[in-house]
């Protein structure tokens, strides 16, 4: 069976599908479990309606899990073969050229939030078995695509899915890069906090999510600094602004797992305070957090010969004059030694009248490169895309595919692909994308295929 000449009778139902879909803003703004309708929001339960809608339409079995999660389903038999994407997106932060929830096209490409993460391999991945239902292929497993609400912001969806429905025995996750991620980081979350009062400073506020690396940092001082802080942007070619006593610096959005593809606001705004404010959370972000992707201020630096090295963002600071929040995310490989990690950022945190504070630790997940799930992930990849060359890889991100005892994550960036997940100008370019759906139609028949 030649997928890809198929996927491309599918390009322009793909097109209108992706566009819908991403149309939807579905960042999550509130979580609150004691809406049964929308714990997630509005939005988020639009796009869970409608990818459920879809599948119900086109002839499939579609279960909604109380609205955190949902699956759309074909195949016989009791082993089920799980393919996991997203719904949610992150804020849509910085400059577009284009409104990031439009789903514009332009040359070839289709450019949203979500657009790669995770709307469109999404949609890819429903193509992919709406071509193998079409083309009359007997299963021998079931194959759900499960669709999770909250990837990114705690997950809660796909576990709230896995307490109600059999764990798939074996996955893949359409949320990252080909030709395929065997390992993913732990990942945690964590906080300093205190409360302190400043001369200098009346508020301090920057990033949303642990998982983004923030490009918009606020200060409202209570001393005119205006042109000392003027000065310090034109010296350092930082883009800042000043409007009464409200003072803005600018950065550049990345996801977490890659901290040095971004800018941080928050290490560019604390070099300017650390000269003026004796507050003991600014010269705590300086001599500890800023400007350090590694974690080598705070001593957590390691490195592992298969998942890399740790990394570090700090992702948000909340400070209204008197309590201070500052936010973190750390990525890290299978050899830290997080305990240790631990002992160094409390000390760390005594040394400026802060608390450490853990919030979530999800553990690595790896699964063998000699699993025949990878073998055949690998050569339908081969088949499609022609690089015989491409390493599988592992990423700091944090996929659905941690939460299966068997599963990886498998695309859809393709190798050499820019990279602008949770970034401005986000985009899929539809070609690589008939490529990846052809590739997941041939991934799903061999691992499910009678």
């Amino acid at each position: 069976m030649n997928w890809l000449e198929i996927a491309k009778n599918y390009e322009e139902e793909f097109v209108d599908l992706t566009r819908k879909l991403l149309q939807i803003p579905t960042v999550l703004e509130t979580f609150d479990p004691d809406n049964i309708d929308e714990p997630f929001g509005p939005e988020i339960r639009k796009a869970l309606d409608f990818m459920l809608d879809l599948g119900e339409k086109d002839g499939f079995i579609v279960k909604n899990i109380d609205n955190y999660a949902g699956h759309i389903e074909f195949g016989e038999g009791e082993e089920v073969l799980g393919v996991l994407g997203h719904l949610d997106v992150v804020p849509a932060g910085g400059k577009w050229d284009n409104p990031p929830f439009s789903a514009t096209i332009k040359d070839g490409k289709i450019y949203a939030r979500g657009a790669m993460d995770d709307k469109g391999p999404t949609i890819a991945a429903y193509i992919a078995m709406k071509m193998i239902k079409d083309q009359g292929i007997g299963l021998n497993k079931k194959v759900r695509l499960i669709l999770g609400c909250d990837e990114e912001s705690g997950m809660r969806g796909v576990l709230r899915y896995l307490e109600k429905e059999k764990m798939p025995d074996i996955g893949f996750a359409p949320d990252a890069e080909f030709p395929l991620i065997y390992a993913e980081k732990g990942i945690y979350t964590y906080n300093f906090l205190g409360e302190q009062t400043d001369e200098w400073t009346e508020s301090m506020t920057a990033g949303e999510r642990y998982n983004v690396v923030p490009d918009e940092c606020v200060v409202v001082l209570k001393k005119d600094l205006r042109t000392e802080f003027e000065a310090y942007c034109k010296a350092n070619d930082y883009v800042g602004r000043v409007e009464g006593n409200t003072y803005t610096i600018i950065g550049q959005n990345a996801h977490a797992a890659m901290p040095f593809l971004g800018v941080n606001a928050i290490s560019l705004m604390t070099n300017f305070l650390k000269e003026h404010s004796k507050a003991p959370f600014i010269h705590f972000i300086d001599e500890f957090l800023s400007f350090d992707h590694y974690g080598n201020k705070l001593g957590l630096s390691c490195f592992d010969k298969e998942m890399k090295e740790l990394t570090n963002n700090l992702a948000y600071i909340h400070y209204d004059g008197l309590k201070v929040n500052i936010g973190c995310n750390i990525r890290y490989p299978r050899n830290y030694d997080f305990a240790a990690g631990e002992i160094k950022m409390t000390e760390a945190a005594n040394q400026h009248s802060l608390e450490y504070a853990l919030k979530k630790n999800s553990v690595p997940h790896y699964v063998s490169p000699k699993d025949p799930l990878i073998q055949i992930l690998m050569e339908s990849y081969q088949k499609y895309s022609g690089d015989n060359k491409s390493e599988m890889i592992t990423i700091g991100g944090g996929t659905y595919a941690r939460q299966l005892s068997k599963a990886v994550a498998f695309g859809a960036l393709f190798p050499g692909e820019e990279e602008l997940a949770h970034q401005p100008n986000e985009f899929l370019d539809i070609k690589k994308m008939l490529t990846a759906i052809a590739i997941y139609a041939e991934s799903i028949e061999r691992l499910a295929g009678n």
